[in-house]
């Protein structure tokens, strides 16, 4: 029996405007107003006495399980290049800005010497003004130009509301600079009487790829004077580019390069990310241009206090098989949010769901309307979905301290320059580190101390980091993976490129060495035909929609209210059968609906607004069959293979859960259709003397494979930038491909993403921390926070905690040397 778990389908200010180089702990600021309640003691708290509060009660202090002190840093200014032009840097300085930082001085010296770079420094370290300061330039000498348009740059951030902001931000900046900057967005939201002005004379564009994917490569005709001009490209927040998003933006920008190639223009890449490990190689994989990376961070921090809080197990409920039960993250984040709140610290509380973020301010109002009536109304929530108008207001409410309290999505984490808070409490690790310091760092932006606090969910992976802090404290942020030449990602872009100038023969190395053979087939398929000396689109519709960059590809599924037939929005077709099944909870905007009927043939799931109490989990069953062993490496008896795998997979099931408690409250049938998958995996066997010198006898043998997959892909979000939702796994006692017991970890998108080829690269560290993970937890048989999963395909049974950490103990005494 094969046991199985499928995968679901800031920029910063432009740097302080202080430039007083902090030397020493500096207390929090002052939140508290005329007529609000003041904190009880201290109307100034350190970070530390602030924690020290949050600890106090019969039961909280042993919820903290590390506290990390790190200390302020001073700042280290230098002077802007020559070559940036004075009225640029006098318009910098009208913004309160005296002297650059190092790291933005020699960013601007790379760009202005024709070199792409990254600056890859951490949140509220003016990476943003690194690169304006050279585009600025660039377009104000353009302005003066006799002839034509003169420069132009674009800007790409991964939502549309970072450009948004970018946009106003841009527009204050360079004010002094008068007409010779002309900002604009141009995204699904421009009205089509603007578009026309933004593609004839804007110097400075605002989009995002999908954007540049579906509506200006295209039609690039009608940008040809803007891409003839095209000096800088900006790619803000480059580290969120990954995965198969990634991957499609690389293959995106290949297509823009060569466009720029046709024009006459070859622009300088300017990415900005947070803090990475190796952004050189990941910003050159992304672009597929050489890039110098800038990653000294030269600006100042306050103090900073980082607390690993994990909610206590509740010894009264039992979970699936009887498992004990941790509190919820999200009721513990609403209580610390309520006593920062009463404390009259500045806080905002970042979850991963937009219900979540909803439910933690709902409670939170609720109890704060418990201690003072007027507290309420300075909490609220902060998601996507909300108008702009609306986040606008709640961002200038939190920046004036009207609110104090606000839980919001990652729709925070980028693109709002938010300063003056003191705390961050951050419900579940965000999935990378560079997400965890990133929002982690949007306290203390303005140079005062901040408090931050990981409350750690029932999962592995979160469980292991608040028992061993040293993974986020003492290791360098994860490498960013991305794999461009996947044949799934690669071959829509070819039709695309193939549409928007015919592919020659001396444009294929450009897209990467499977791009010839890939061609070929495309002709085979007749998707592209060869005529003379270069490869053509054949169809009428546009070669630009064959692929969703954001999805695995496919029909998406449209979410319509069967009452109304309004149309909600869409999940991708490799999710549909796990998401959209009938009887699903949907959740959009803030509503929750129930799924009435999943219509697989028209692509249309149809539901109706509802309020269950409760949540829901498919459940399936998997089979996997190995198409190519790649790599093979021994450990000792044991092998650590990569290759390319086949999974079949079948929905089967669901289960309801209670919305706090997780408690299970039944389950219910499915009748849904297998689906194949064609991905790449990472995959480790064992022996029989193996199991033998392990003490695992046959009855125990497939709870402790089981339970050392589950726990493998919780962990191995710490070493591939992924989310346990990308990567699926399967793991057998006796696999007819291989004939051992196997645990294979295989990549939920056509083709592979590149997180199980990682996972290969990392193996020790990562079965490592897996093993760590699983003795750590203080359960007796195993529980959500260790080796049960939320999506396994058979209801998490067997497992067997024991007998899965002394496989990994005998496993990894036989592997080489990491």
């Amino acid at each position: 029996m094969a046991f199985n778990h499928l995968p679901a389908g800031a920029h910063d200010a432009f740097g302080p405007l202080s430039r007083t180089p902090v030397t020493h702990s500096v207390p929090m600021a002052n939140t508290h107003r005329p007529g609000r309640p003041t904190a009880p003691e201290d109307p100034r708290p350190t970070p530390g006495t602030v924690l020290d509060r949050l600890s106090r009660g019969p039961s909280r202090p042993a919820r903290i399980t590390h506290t990390e002190h790190l200390p302020p840093r001073a700042g280290r200014h230098a002077v802007w290049p020559d070559r940036i032009r004075t009225d640029v840097v006098a318009a910098i300085r009208a913004a309160g800005i005296e002297h650059p930082w190092e790291h933005q001085a020699a960013a601007a010296e790379h760009a202005l010497d024709g070199e792409s770079v990254v600056v890859a420094t951490g949140t509220a370290s003016g990476k943003s003004l690194a690169y304006l300061a050279p585009v600025l330039s660039a377009l104000a000498d353009g302005a003066e130009a006799p002839n034509g348009r003169g420069a132009t740059a674009l800007y790409l951030a991964p939502t549309k509301a970072l450009a948004a902001d970018q946009r106003r931000a841009v527009r204050a900046l360079a004010a002094p600079l008068g007409n010779a900057v002309r900002p604009a967005v141009y995204d699904g939201d421009t009205p089509v009487e603007e578009r026309e002005w933004v593609r004839q004379y804007a110097n400075y564009v605002l989009t995002n790829p999908d954007m540049l994917h579906r509506g200006i490569l295209p039609a690039h005709p009608r940008w040809s004077s803007f891409l003839r001009a095209l000096r800088y490209v900006v790619i803000d927040e480059c580290h969120t580019y990954r995965g198969i998003f990634g991957s499609h933006v690389a293959q995106v920008l290949r297509r823009l390069r060569r466009l720029c190639a046709r024009y006459g223009s070859d622009p300088v890449f300017l990415l900005a990310s947070a803090t990475a490990s190796d952004p050189a190689a990941a910003a050159s994989r992304l672009t597929g241009v050489p890039v110098t990376e800038v990653a000294d961070d030269a600006s100042p921090r306050g103090e900073v206090v980082f607390a690993l809080w994990e909610p206590p197990l509740l010894t009264e409920l039992r979970g699936e098989k009887g498992a004990p039960v941790r509190r919820t993250a999200t009721a513990e984040t609403a209580d610390l949010l309520t006593d920062l709140v009463v404390q009259g610290v500045r806080t905002v509380a970042f979850v991963r769901s937009r219900r979540g973020a909803e439910l933690i301010a709902v409670i939170a109002q609720e109890r704060l309307a418990e201690v003072d009536r007027s507290l309420p109304g300075r909490v609220a929530a902060y998601r996507g979905g909300y108008l702009p108008e609306e986040r606008r207001a709640l961002e200038r409410a939190l920046h004036s301290g009207e609110l104090l309290g606000l839980a919001a999505t990652t729709a925070l984490e980028l693109g709002v320059d938010v300063s003056g808070l003191d705390a961050v409490l951050i419900t579940g690790y965000p999935g990378t580190r560079a997400s965890l310091w990133q929002q982690a760092g949007r306290a203390g932006r303005a140079g005062q101390g901040a408090l931050a606090v990981l409350i750690a969910r029932d999962d592995p992976l979160d469980t292991y980091l608040v028992h061993h802090p040293e993974a986020l404290f003492r290791q360098p942020v994860e490498a960013t993976v991305l794999d461009p030449d996947n044949p799934y990602v690669l071959a829509p872009h070819l039709c695309a490129a193939a549409a928007e100038i015919p592919l020659t023969e001396a444009d294929l190395p450009l897209f990467g060495p499977a791009a010839a053979e890939l061609v070929t087939q495309l002709e085979g398929a007749k998707l592209l035909r060869r005529r003379a000396t270069a490869w053509h689109w054949t169809r009428r519709e546009r070669a630009s929609d064959l692929t969703d960059i954001r999805g695995g590809g496919g029909r998406p599924v449209q979410i319509v209210e069967a009452a109304t037939g309004r149309l909600l929005g869409t999940v991708d077709e490799s999710a549909a059968h796990t998401a959209v099944h009938d009887g699903a909870v949907h959740l959009h905007q803030g509503r929750t609906y129930l799924v009435k009927q999943l219509d697989l043939e028209d692509s249309v799931a149809l539901v109706e607004e509802s309020s269950p109490p409760f949540s829901t989990t498919a459940r399936d069953t998997t089979s996997i069959s190995v198409l190519e062993t790649e790599t093979e490496i021994p450990w000792g008896p044991a092998r650590l293979c990569f290759g390319s795998v086949e999974v079949t997979n079948q929905v089967v099931s669901y289960l309801r859960r209670k919305l706090i408690t997780g408690e299970v409250l039944g389950e219910a049938k499915l009748d849904l259709p297998p689906r194949t998958l064609r991905t790449r995996a990472v995959w480790w066997t064992v022996t029989e003397d193996q199991l033998d010198e392990a003490r695992i006898n046959p009855e125990i043998l497939g709870g402790a494979l089981h339970a050392a997959e589950h726990a493998s892909i919780g962990l191995l979000p710490l070493f591939a930038t992924c989310d346990r939702w990308d990567i699926g796994g399967v793991s057998v006692p006796l696999h007819p491909d291989t004939l051992l017991p196997t645990v294979f970890v295989y990549d939920g998108h056509p083709g592979g993403a590149g997180f199980a080829e990682r996972a290969f690269h990392t193996a020790h560290a990562w079965l490592t921390a897996t093993r760590d993970a699983i003795a750590s937890c203080e359960c007796e048989a195993g529980c959500p926070s260790c080796i049960q999963s939320p999506k396994c395909g058979n209801g998490n049974d067997p497992l067997h905690k024991r007998g899965a950490i002394r496989l990994l103990t005998r496993l990894l005494a036989q592997a080489p040397p990491p």
